[in-house]
């Protein structure tokens, strides 16, 4: 095989699973015709082709929001040329191991809204469901269509330094991101456009119609054409761009809560031709903004009377109301006990060993091994909050446990796993980068289906864990050989 200067620098990352080079250096075989492709071009190829991704991003509106860097408030999300390749065996491990998660996910939201078996059973225990602030009463024993909850989730994957796949955080509220995965893929068919049929990658682009046609099945009136509409916080909302390329993608009317109206429990769109009834809501609006008369009195970007129109089963949302409780990391803890629970079976895919830092003996073996633990709020998003142990100073971690101590319950630890590297193209050379991916699951009547592939982030600064474009990450391609 032809080796090039890129791939003659190239290092690994010691004791890190590297996604390119196996052991003794050798190349993994599913990495090797991309290698002997970008071996053919030269560095002015490649940076003309990084030159042509930032201007496709940027003339399409590919951005995210920052809020607190003070530049402006748009960004063009960073991309990487070079793609993340999983093999077939691979995602296929993958994609039994989500489906497995989200069966259980989906019983133990039935159940804690309903009978709350896991609870008297002792499996969970009932007060890290009840301080939980996404714990909602409102939907006690309130049936959902089909007794789905949670029909679209993104499962954040990551790897250690041997390569087992961990679960790091399920994303069961409104996950976002899987605009930037559907984009990846089209600005790389640009990029190498012989390159992906030759690698037989499959294909994520049916994502808008799975989804499309999972909203159609949930609409409660039976008719012809329901209306479906995809509800936004609006253009300061962080993914909105994401938001306008879904609705577009899918043909749905993109709507705000000043567009909508509840009249006799079922709720209305306004249009230039009078009110239209709508079936299914597909919101991207947190559940404490959905509606001002019963949770947040000062939201503006809900429909007052919404819960009283989703309570008489008048109007399909996605995700169910009440979601987020399955996603809170003080729950997360139990995930595999649920697997166990209620399928009888043994977890696929691990969770990342965790701590909860509201026991008092676990929160004393944190802080004492402090230097080698993450801790995040079990609320949190974004990589906001979160203290690096090994990356941080006194001073910080001292400040940090003072937080800690004020609410221990809101704060989970877990060991820093190393995270596996990709090569990036950065500056005319080939670098390793940590990762992690985030596949997308869609819930519908018929089962779940995940798109081959799913959004791979990257932590673009050199020794940097934090994957997050909040906090100066950017994305690549996920290919998924056929």
């Amino acid at each position: 095989m032809q080796e090039s200067a890129y791939f003659d620098k190239y290092s690994p990352i010691s004791g890190v699973w590297d996604e390119m080079y196996g052991q003794n250096a050798l190349v993994r075989d599913h990495y090797r015709k991309v290698i002997e492709y970008i071996s053919g071009e030269s560095a002015d190829d490649l940076n003309k082709k990084e030159e042509l991704a930032k201007r496709l991003f940027m003339s399409q509106g590919i951005t995210f929001t920052v809020y607190n860097s003070g530049e402006g408030i748009e960004k063009i999300f960073p991309f990487d040329i070079i793609p993340r390749i999983i093999t077939g065996d691979e995602w296929a491990f993958v994609e039994k191991g989500i489906k497995q998660r989200l069966t259980a996910l989906n019983l133990f939201l039935k159940d804690v809204y309903n009978n709350q078996f896991i609870i008297k059973d002792g499996i969970v225990p009932i007060d890290i469901i009840y301080s939980c602030p996404h714990f909602l009463r409102e939907m006690y024993q309130l049936q959902v269509p089909y007794d789905i909850y949670v029909h679209i989730s993104g499962i954040d994957l990551i790897r250690d330094h041997d390569g087992t796949f961990y679960v790091l955080e399920d994303n069961l509220r409104t996950p976002s991101g899987v605009s930037y995965m559907l984009e990846n893929r089209e600005i790389t068919k640009r990029l190498f456009p012989d390159l992906l049929p030759k690698c037989n990658v499959r294909s994520v682009t049916g994502y808008p119609t799975i989804l499309y046609k999972n909203l159609l099945a949930l609409s409660p009136r039976q008719i012809n054409n329901p209306t479906i509409v995809l509800l936004t916080p609006g253009i300061y909302n962080s993914a909105y761009f994401e938001h306008t390329t879904l609705a577009r993608l899918m043909g749905v009317e993109l709507v705000e809560g000043r567009d909508l109206v509840v009249n006799n429990h079922k709720v209305y769109m306004k249009t230039t031709t009078g009110l239209q009834q709508v079936d299914v809501i597909y919101r991207r609006v947190d559940d404490e903004y959905l509606d001002p008369l019963v949770f947040n009195p000062g939201s503006m970007l809900g429909v007052a009377g919404l819960m009283g129109a989703y309570r008489k089963g008048n109007v399909a949302i996605v995700n169910a109301i009440g979601t987020g409780v399955a996603d809170d990391k003080a729950v997360y803890v139990y995930v595999p006990d649920m697997i166990r629970y209620y399928l009888n079976e043994e977890p696929i895919l691990k969770n990342v060993p965790t701590h909860q830092l509201g026991n008092p003996d676990e929160r004393a073996l944190v802080f004492k091994n402090i230097n080698n633990m993450v801790i995040k709020k079990t609320n949190g998003s974004g990589g906001y909050g979160m203290l690096m142990g090994h990356a941080a100073t006194e001073k910080e971690i001292e400040d940090y446990k003072l937080e800690v101590l004020k609410d221990p319950r809101n704060f989970i630890a877990q060991p820093t796993i190393s995270l596996s590297a990709a090569p990036c193209y950065m500056q005319g050379e080939l670098k390793p980068r940590r990762v992690d991916l985030r596949p997308y699951a869609l819930y519908g009547p018929s089962g779940i289906e995940i798109v081959p592939g799913g959004l791979t982030r990257v932590a673009l600064k050199e020794g940097s864990l934090v994957v997050n474009s909040s906090q100066g990450g950017g994305s690549k391609d996920t290919w998924v050989l056929a």
